[in-house]
C-alpha cells in the first residue's frame, strides 16, 4: 500500500496513524481519495472522510462523505455514498455496508444507467429505480431490489415488492425478460412474460407463453444450440382456441393452431457450409394472427441447402418447400423443388485471348393442382386484385372446357405434375480496341437443355399431356460494337458512345412444350437492353437473328456531379421472335419485345452531389411514343438531417399478363433527425387509380445513453382474412441495463375495395 498526503500524524496514544490533506492511497490496482483517513491499528480498519472517492481496480468508482473500509479494502460501509460503475451503472445510497469481499448492501438506494445533469446534477435521473435495499452480489452476478419503485422523470409509475436482474457484466442469465403486449379484434388484448433459461454458455431455451383475452393461452418456446461449426434452433407455438369464431371465414377458424420453426447452419471447411430453414403451420396465417412472423412476409421456405464458393466459382444446391401466409394461398399451387443446383465458373487464363466462363443448372419440381390466373376480368371470381399484382385465381367454371377459351382467357403460373430438367451455359468473349478507340467484342454462347416434362393437365391447352422427353440448344454468335468519343472541358469530361450488337442464332424450339417456371419475370428496360437473352431464367430462350441498338451519354463534372443518360431499341433480324410467341405464363405478351422493332427504352440517371440523386427508368410505344412503362427515384440526403426518397411508377394495363387496369402510384418515405436524441420517419403510398393513399407509416423515437421510446402508426391492406384495413399502433420502450417492452395494437376499419373504406 502506497500513501501520499499533506502530512502524516502517528498517535501512539489511540494507536491510529492519520493522513492529512490531499490523500492518496493506491492498493492492488484500487485508489482511495480524501481530505483526511485514519488507519486504527487496533481494528485494522481505514476510516476516510471530507471527499472520499474510491475507484477500485474494475473501474468502479464510489463517492462519498465517509467511508469505512478495512485495511485491504474488501468490508466496510459507506454513508451518503454515489457508486459509478465501468458498465454505466449509478447507485446513490444512504449508506452502504460491504462484506465477504463480494456483497454489497445499499439502504435506502437508486439505480439508473443514465448520467446525471451536467447543468443540475441535483435534477432527477430520466428513469431510476428505488429501493429500500439494493443488493449486489458481485460473484453471483446479480443485483436485488426490495421495496422497489419505477421513477420517470422523478414520478413514481410502478412498485414491486421484489425483483432482481444481472449485472450489466452478465451477457447471459436465466430469468424473466420484459414483458411485450398485443392487441388485434380478433385476439383480444394479450401480455407474454418470456423466461430465459441459460442451460450452458452454448445453449439456452426462451419460453414466451402468450395470455390473449379471447383466444385463452398460446404457448411458445424457443431452443438455441451453438456448437463448434455452427449453430441452430427450434422454435414452437401452439394454442387451443377459446373463440374461433372470431376467425370465421378466415383460415384461423379452427379449435387448434400452431406452428414449428426451425434453423441451422454450419460450416464444412472455409469454403463450404450448409444448413436448413424449416416452417410448418397449422394453416396460412396463424403466423400474422398472432404476430409470430414480420408483418409483410407473406409466404416462408423450408429448405435444406448446401453452399460453396471459390475464387472464381459458386455452387448451391438446396432442395425448397414454401409455404403461403395469406388467404388467397392454395398448398397444392405451391411447387416442392427437389432439388434445385446450381454451378457457376470463370476460367481464371484466357481462352482464345478472351474470358470463359460457364454455368450449370438442375431442376426438379412438383406441383399437385395447376396455378391458373385469369387474363380477363369477365372470368376472375370476386376475390379482390391487390395492389402490387394479380392474385385472381382463374374461374373454369365460367370458362367451361373449351380449350381455345381456357387458353383466350387464363394464362398458367404453374403446371400440375413433374417437371425436370438439365441446362448448361458456356460463354466466351473477349474485347479489343483498335487504333481509333473502337471496341469490338466477339463472342460465343451456347445453352443446352434437356428436361423430362410429366402433366397431369390432360384436360388443358397450355402443355402437353402425358410424359414427354425434351431436348433443346441454342447456339449464339455476336459481335458488340462500342465507340466513345470523349470531350474534354474547362467543366469536366463527356462521352458520347453508341453501343451496336448483333447476335446470331437458330429459332426457339419447342416453344410450349417447355413448361415456363424460372422465366416469367420479364421486364424491357435498360438494364437487358444489351443482354443476350432477355428471359430472367432457364425455361426460356431467346431465339433467331437479332439487333441491339443505343447510345449512351456520359457527363463527368470537375465537382464530382454526374449525368447518365441511355437510349436504345432492340429488333428481330430474321427467324421467330421468340417473345411473339406465348408459353403458358403468357411471358413476352405486352413486353415490348413482340414485334420486329422494339418499343424504346431509355434511362436518365442525374449526381449533382453525393448526397443527391435521380434516376428515370422510360418505356416507349414504338408507333405512337405514349408511355408504357415510366419510373422515377430520386433519393436525398439533405443538412446531415434528413433523409428523403420518392418513387414515382405508371405501367399500363397487361390484360394477357391478368393486369386488367393501368397501374400508377407514388410511394415517398423520409426520415428527419432532430437532434441527437430525437428523430421522425413517414412514408406514404398514393394510389392514383383507386385515388387512395393507401399506405402509410409514422414514426417518432428517442434515443439517449440509458432510455429509448420508439412510436409508430402504419395503416396498410392485410391479406390474412379478405382485403382489410388495418390500423397498426406499435410502442416499444427500451431501458437500458433492464431490457425492452413493447405493445402493439391492430384495429381493423373495413373491409373490401378501397371504396368501403
Amino acid at each position: 500500500m502506497l500513501v501520499t498526503a499533506d502530512q502524516l500524524v502517528y498517535d501512539n496514544t489511540r494507536n491510529e496513524v492519520i493522513a492529512e490533506g490531499n490523500v492518496q492511497i493506491y492498493y492492488d490496482g484500487a485508489v482511495l481519495e480524501a481530505k483526511r483517513v485514519v488507519y486504527d491499528r487496533n481494528s485494522n480498519r481505514l476510516r476516510a472522510e471530507g471527499g472520499v472517492r474510491l475507484k477500485d481496480k474494475d473501474g468502479t468508482v464510489i463517492a462519498a462523505d465517509n467511508l469505512d473500509l478495512s485495511q485491504d479494502f474488501t468490508d466496510g460501509f459507506v454513508n451518503s455514498l454515489r457508486i459509478d460503475t465501468a458498465e454505466d451503472m449509478h447507485f446513490v445510497a444512504a449508506r452502504a455496508d460491504r462484506s465477504g469481499g463480494d456483497t454489497t448492501v445499499l439502504t435506502s438506494g437508486a439505480y439508473t444507467p443514465c448520467e446525471p445533469c451536467k447543468e443540475k446534477p441535483e435534477k432527477p435521473p430520466f428513469w431510476q429505480v428505488k429501493a429500500a435495499k439494493i443488493i449486489h452480489k458481485e460473484k453471483e452476478q446479480m443485483i436485488y431490489f426490495e421495496d422497489a419503485r419505477f421513477e420517470f422523470l422523478g414520478v413514481p409509475i410502478a412498485w414491486a415488492p421484489y425483483m432482481e436482474m444481472p449485472d450489466p457484466t452478465v451477457k447471459r442469465k436465466s430469468g424473466f425478460l420484459i414483458p411485450t403486449f398485443i392487441h388485434t379484434s380478433e385476439i383480444g388484448y394479450g401480455a407474454s412474460i418470456p423466461y430465459f433459461w441459460n442451460i450452458a454458455p452454448n445453449m439456452d431455451v426462451t419460453f414466451s407463453p402468450l395470455i390473449v383475452s379471447k383466444q385463452g393461452v398460446m404457448l411458445e418456446g424457443e431452443f438455441r444450440h451453438r456448437l463448434e461449426t455452427g449453430s441452430y434452433s427450434i422454435r414452437a407455438a401452439g394454442i387451443e382456441q377459446q373463440d374461433k369464431d372470431e376467425f370465421f371465414g378466415q383460415p384461423g377458424y379452427r379449435d387448434q393452431r400452431g406452428m414449428v420453426e426451425t434453423h441451422g447452419r454450419f460450416n464444412i471447411n472455409e469454403n463450404w457450409y450448409w444448413g436448413w430453414d424449416g416452417w410448418l403451420t397449422s394453416d396460412e396465417t396463424f403466423l400474422q394472427d398472432y404476430k409470430l412472423i414480420g408483418e409483410n412476409v407473406r409466404e416462408v421456405t423450408s429448405q435444406l441447402y448446401l453452399v460453396g464458393q471459390g475464387d472464381r466459382s459458386y455452387f448451391d444446391a438446396r432442395a425448397m418447400y414454401f409455404t403461403g401466409l395469406t388467404a388467397y394461398d392454395i398448398q397444392d399451387q405451391q411447387p416442392v423443388i427437389h432439388p434445385v443446383i446450381d454451378y457457376s465458373k470463370t476460367l481464371g487464363e484466357s481462352v482464345f485471348g478472351g474470358q470463359f466462363s460457364y454455368d450449370v443448372n438442375f431442376t426438379s419440381l412438383t406441383r399437385n393442382e395447376i396455378d391458373l390466373r385469369a387474363t380477363s376480368a369477365a372470368f376472375a371470381p370476386t376475390f379482390p386484385t391487390l395492389y402490387d399484382g394479380p392474385t385472381n385465381q382463374c374461374d373454369l367454371t365460367k370458362v367451361g372446357i373449351d380449350p381455345a377459351k381456357q387458353r383466350e382467357d387464363c394464362l398458367m403460373r404453374g403446371m400440375a405434375g413433374t417437371y425436370t430438367r438439365l441446362s448448361g451455359v458456356v460463354d466466351w468473349r473477349r474485347t479489343v480496341i483498335d487504333s481509333a478507340g473502337q471496341m469490338w467484342t466477339p463472342f460465343f454462347n451456347m445453352q443446352l437443355d434437356v428436361a423430362s416434362v410429366q402433366t397431369e393437365a390432360e384436360d388443358y391447352p397450355w402443355l402437353p399431356s402425358g410424359d414427354e422427353s425434351l431436348v433443346r440448344a441454342m447456339p449464339a454468335v455476336g459481335l458488340e460494337y462500342r465507340y466513345p468519343f470523349i470531350a474534354t472541358q474547362s467543366w469536366g469530361t463527356q462521352t458520347i458512345e453508341p453501343i451496336a450488337q448483333v447476335i446470331i442464332r437458330p429459332d426457339e424450339s419447342d416453344i410450349g412444350k417447355f413448361p415456363n417456371e424460372d422465366a416469367q419475370s420479364l421486364i424491357f428496360d435498360d438494364t437487358n437492353l444489351f443482354e443476350i437473352n432477355k428471359y430472367s431464367g432457364y425455361d426460356r430462350v431467346e431465339g433467331g437473328g437479332r439487333a441491339n441498338v443505343g447510345v449512351q451519354y456520359t457527363a463527368n463534372f470537375n465537382d464530382g456531379s454526374q449525368i447518365n443518360a441511355l437510349f436504345g431499341q432492340s429488333y428481330q433480324l430474321f427467324g421467330k421472335n421468340s417473345y411473339a410467341y406465348e408459353d403458358m405464363a403468357n411471358t413476352g405478351a405486352e413486353s415490348g419485345l413482340q414485334d420486329d422493332a422494339s418499343d424504346y427504352v431509355a434511362r436518365l440517371y442525374y449526381q449533382p452531389t453525393k448526397d443527391f440523386s435521380v434516376i428515370n427508368r422510360f418505356r416507349f410505344d414504338r408507333d405512337d411514343w405514349s408511355v408504357q412503362r415510366y419510373e422515377v427515384e430520386g433519393r436525398a440526403q439533405l443538412f446531415n438531417k434528413l433523409s428523403v426518397s420518392a418513387l414515382y411508377g405508371l405501367y399500363t394495363a397487361q390484360p394477357e399478363l391478368g393486369y386488367y387496369e393501368e397501374r400508377e402510384g407514388i410511394l415517398g418515405t423520409g426520415t428527419l433527425k432532430l437532434n441527437e436524441n430525437w428523430s421522425i420517419r413517414a412514408a406514404a403510398r398514393y394510389n392514383l387509380n383507386l385515388d387512395e393513399i393507401d399506405y402509410t407509416l409514422f414514426g417518432i423515437s428517442y434515443i439517449d445513453e440509458c432510455f429509448g421510446l420508439a412510436l409508430s402508426y402504419r395503416s396498410d391492406y392485410t391479406e390474412s382474412g379478405n382485403r382489410q384495413r388495418v390500423d397498426t399502433v406499435l410502442v416499444t420502450i427500451t431501458l437500458k441495463t433492464l431490457g425492452e417492452v413493447g405493445f402493439q395494437t391492430d384495429v381493423g376499419s373495413g373491409f373490401g375495395s378501397s371504396s368501403d373504406n
